[in-house]
């Protein structure tokens, strides 16, 4: 930055620091037109496109959006906002449950980043350089034309890699190679002080730890360097239909947690689905169906699960099998659904926490007729490439869980109706109400808006949560990044 400009940025922010609320917008967007840092017209077609909330259950209005299309100009409208007292929030795909990428609440400024979506692969080292906008469906369409290369991600398109990647990143890889979060070795980040880093295991290595779990946090990663693994020449996704009752299913899932437990093999990666009009399971293996007979039959001899079909092809045609919107997405990007949604990460599901479980799934569900489904992963396991990922490394807190629940309660129009909290609010609690605090968490990925923040920080955070504030005091004690549901330093 030239001399000129720091004269002008240092006057600018006494502006800011000045100024009273009715003034700070101007002062903002005078500060980010000086530095020549991008931004949306407020009630232009561009704002309203990325003010545009993924839940439109829960809309809120930023007192700025910067459009940022390099790192200094992530850095300006960063100083821009912090020495004025208004919050910073990056967006990343915007897909946030708790619509924590528009700041979850009003007023904060808002650095939408999903104009910077470039993923380049260096044929020698094999290191992927991302950019911070990118969406999932484009990272993977980029890596896997780039010399046939992947991360472990989700199957889910739309998703920015920054959230998805800063709070684990679970997907259909993962119980071979772990969680998005595993394959981050490098990144360049712009912390609340408005100072550029970079952080690695030998760089900043506490950085390195906290943005590997809990990214949201600590600062806006400008950009990713992402270790890969060469995508399997054939992998095999599948389906298994099953018809489970009150009576059946509590030994059915003993069956299936021991499976978990003890034999599925790294190469699977399987998932039960319940909505009120079907369940099933599904997954994908990385081989072909015989390998895949194989690998499920353990578990089709306990429960009688039968598979009811098989498709071998290749990496990207598996993701594309499980997409759910247009697979290469960049911006502009509006896909939205109106919901409430809950999650659960479990060390287990048996004893009485199944029987509440299972009673309120048969008996208590058929009374919902909104779009209700759960989605229970296979997470952990002797095998599991989360439970065997590297804990000194990341802040994750969840790598001795078994299982990831996600809750989801939709409906297909109109508004979500103010008694239908309830309904997911009671599955949670019937089936942890047995349980010790230490048995179970919730997955910040699945964010519940109406946990208050002290039940939010130890439920997604769990025995990290300690360190976390600590490092949330020494890079942001004065909470420029920050949500309802943000990590609150401690001294």
């Amino acid at each position: 930055m030239s001399f000129m400009k720091h004269i002008a940025l240092a006057g600018v922010l006494i502006s800011l620091a000045t100024a009273g609320s009715v003034h700070r917008r101007a002062a903002i967007d005078g500060c980010l037109a000086n530095f020549s840092v991008p931004v949306d017209t407020k009630g232009s077609s561009t704002w309203n496109a990325d003010i545009k909330p993924f839940n439109p259950r829960l809309t809120y209005t930023p007192v700025a959006v910067a459009v940022p299309t390099t790192i200094a100009q992530i850095q300006a409208a960063v100083n821009c906002g912090r020495l004025s007292g208004v919050k910073v929030t990056a967006k990343s795909g915007g897909h946030s449950y708790a619509s924590f990428g528009l700041g979850g609440e009003d007023g904060h400024l808002m650095i939408e980043l999903d104009r910077m979506f470039n993923v380049t692969v260096n044929s020698t080292t094999n290191i992927a350089i991302v950019q911070p906008g990118a969406r999932l469906g484009h990272v993977t369409n980029q890596l896997y034309s780039q010399g046939g290369r992947a991360i472990s991600a989700g199957t889910c398109p739309g998703v920015g890699v920054s959230g998805h990647s800063l709070h684990g990143g679970y997907g259909m890889s993962s119980h071979k190679y772990g969680l998005a979060t595993d394959w981050i070795v490098g990144m360049t980040v712009v912390l609340a002080n408005g100072t550029i880093v970079h952080t690695s295991a030998t760089e900043k290595p506490d950085l390195f730890w906290a943005l590997r779990g809990a990214g949201s946090n600590f600062g806006i990663v400008a950009q990713y360097e992402f270790n890969t693994f060469a995508a399997p020449s054939q992998v095999t996704y599948f389906n298994m239909n099953f018809r489970w009752n009150t009576t059946t299913a509590p030994g059915n899932l003993a069956a299936l947690e021991n499976y978990t437990k003890t034999f599925m093999p790294a190469d699977l990666t399987m998932r039960a689905f319940v909505s009120s009009g079907s369940s099933y399971f599904e997954g994908m293996f990385f081989g072909n169906a015989t390998g895949l007979r194989a690998a499920l039959q353990p578990l089709q001899d306990k429960t009688g699960l039968v598979l009811a079909s098989t498709t071998t092809t290749t990496f990207l045609n598996a993701f594309s099998h499980y997409a759910n919107a247009a697979t290469d997405p960049t911006t502009p990007y509006s896909f939205q659904q109106t919901f409430y949604s809950k999650s659960l990460m479990l060390k287990g599901l048996n004893g009485t926490a199944a029987k509440n479980f299972v009673n309120y799934w048969y008996n208590v569900g058929p009374t919902n007729r909104r779009g209700w489904w759960f989605q229970l992963d296979l997470h952990g396991g002797a095998f599991s490439g989360v439970t065997n990922g590297d804990h000194s490394l990341s802040s994750y807190a969840h790598r001795d869980k078994l299982y990831l629940i996600q809750f989801y309660d939709q409906v297909y129009s109109g508004s979500y109706p103010s008694d239908g909290y309830p309904f997911l609010d009671n599955f949670v609690s019937n089936t942890t109400a047995s349980l010790a605090a230490s048995d179970w968490g919730m997955y910040i990925n699945y964010a519940d808006n109406r946990l208050s923040q002290t039940a939010a920080q130890n439920a997604y955070y769990g025995s990290s949560l300690p360190r976390l504030q600590k490092l949330k005091y020494a890079y942001d004690s004065g909470l420029t990044y920050t949500n309802p549901q943000g990590i609150l330093p401690v001294a």
